[in-house]
């Protein structure tokens, strides 16, 4: 792939396939953000490959969708009496055609509104039958100096 600089960048037409899988992966952090906010464990899991690797914000490290499943079904029940959590795609690096690194914002709301925290989720996703699915990802705690 050649590198343009920004005027280059400017005035060329957009890829639309490049345009289309952004906006997939876009709708895959707006899938997350949606089932956690719901509360939907299934809703959350299908969204990973069936030997994804999670690490939660705690270090947990969770090998395979079971053990997601499992995880996900003692925290996330419940979890919005504590607050909200929203999701923002800030960048995507596609490391080829079918893999994407996505880094997330990831902001936590007291039940009263407040801002509480932020995190940085780092979500390697594969594309497999025309979806983008959770691969390996890793949660972080952003710390406040």
């Amino acid at each position: 792939m050649a590198v343009m600089t920004a005027q280059e960048a400017r005035t060329e037409a957009p890829d639309p396939t490049r345009v289309a899988e952004l906006a997939a992966l876009h709708a895959l952090v707006a899938a997350v953000e949606h089932a956690q906010q719901n509360e939907l464990v299934d809703e959350f899991l299908d969204l990973f490959r069936e030997d994804a690797i999670w690490t939660t914000g705690h270090g947990k490290r969770l090998f395979g969708r079971d053990a997601i499943a499992e995880f996900t079904a003692q925290v996330l029940p419940g979890s919005s009496t504590l607050g909200t959590t929203t999701y923002e795609l800030e960048h995507v690096l596609f490391i080829r055609p079918d893999v994407a690194a996505v880094k997330v914002r990831q902001r936590f709301f007291t039940a009263d509104g407040m801002p509480e925290s932020e995190g940085s989720p780092m979500y390697v996703v594969a594309k497999e039958a025309g979806r983008w699915l959770l691969t390996a990802n890793q949660n972080t705690p952003v710390l406040s100096t």
